[in-house]
């Protein structure tokens, strides 16, 4: 490990203990700040309403001072309950194409929380993932922190335990996050070794100083989180960056296929950053036995990405107005 990055874990890894809540409400009335927390949602009605409900109890309206200002859930064509659960839970809840239809959106987490730039107005802006079981507040409090009360922070990534699940509830300690392990962490650790320092590089939750994320192109697809961190650091620098411990992250695991597209998604969005000339096929064929023998089936890989959204026509008359 590089001797810079060794530092930066001394002086840019936290623990959401840190830093009280009662701390970080002066912090933010101090400074004016304002916070809003954004869920991706797509067919998550069995978990979004808790996760709202738990935001809305602990860091809204059971505070003198709300931590949070604003709470959006963005739907990205759901076909369950989701919206609703949300809206029911106390969420506002925008669905994907309603925000800047002049651009006709794509499939992809990547282009939700892009336009969720659109749909909010924090200064801070804070992504979790709708698909969290046992959600605790920490979630949010945890990598806020550090951006209400370090002017030199920019961009917090959560880290935290990730056990593999069954349905039956057992859990394989540290199991969780494979394509992590298997894509990310050498993808960084080879050509950003500066980011090696960073447990959960793929994780969901973050948050970002709304200033650094309207200048960052946005991957539409699973590439996304690897994308904005490496934007980051080339253009905020390894000090703007830190990563806050928030405990254990228990959520809905993806099959071996869908992983295995999170992973050539991933290994693109890389790819485009390494080199902007020739670009490797954007294909994947996977394998599946039918009744014949296996079956195969060929996906594209995610491809496009949003410029910075303050090349925005609409994004730049908001701030304008």
């Amino acid at each position: 490990m590089l001797e810079e990055v060794e530092r930066w874990l001394a002086d840019r890894s936290w623990s959401a203990a840190d830093r009280p809540l009662g701390q970080l409400l002066s912090a933010k009335r101090a400074a004016g700040t304002t916070v809003s927390v954004v869920l991706p949602a797509l067919n998550e009605e069995a978990t979004v309403g808790q996760i709202v409900e738990v935001i809305r109890r602990d860091l809204i309206e059971g505070l003198p001072v709300p931590l949070v200002d604003e709470l959006v859930v963005i739907d990205s064509g759901s076909t369950d309950r989701t919206a609703e659960v949300a809206a029911k839970a106390g969420a506002r809840v925008v669905h994907r194409d309603e925000v800047l239809p002049r651009i006709p959106a794509v499939p992809g987490k990547g282009e939700v929380l892009w336009r969720s730039l659109l749909a909010t107005t924090g200064d801070i802006v804070c992504f979790v993932d709708a698909d969290l079981r046992d959600f605790s507040a920490a979630f949010v409090s945890g990598i806020v922190g550090p951006l209400l009360t370090d002017p030199d922070v920019r961009f917090v990534k959560a880290m935290y335990d990730r056990p593999l699940g069954d349905e039956f509830g057992a859990r394989a300690h540290g199991q969780g996050g494979r394509v992590t392990e298997l894509v990310a962490r050498p993808l960084l650790n080879l050509h950003w070794p500066q980011l090696a320092g960073f447990v959960q590089p793929l994780g969901g939750e973050y948050a970002v100083r709304r200033e650094l994320l309207e200048r960052l192109p946005f991957p539409v697809g699973y590439g996304v989180e690897l994308g904005l961190l490496v934007d980051a650091l080339h253009t905020a620098g390894l000090d703007a960056l830190a990563q806050v411990d928030v405990g254990v992250r228990l959520h809905r695991h993806q099959d071996g296929q869908a992983l295995g597209r999170m992973a050539a998604a991933i290994y693109r969005t890389a790819q485009v950053r390494l080199s902007r000339g020739h670009l490797v096929r954007p294909e994947l064929t996977q394998f599946e036995r039918g009744p014949d023998g296996f079956v195969p089936h060929t996906y594209a890989v995610d491809t496009e990405e949003r410029p910075p959204m303050r090349d925005i026509e609409e994004y730049a008359h908001r701030r304008v107005a």
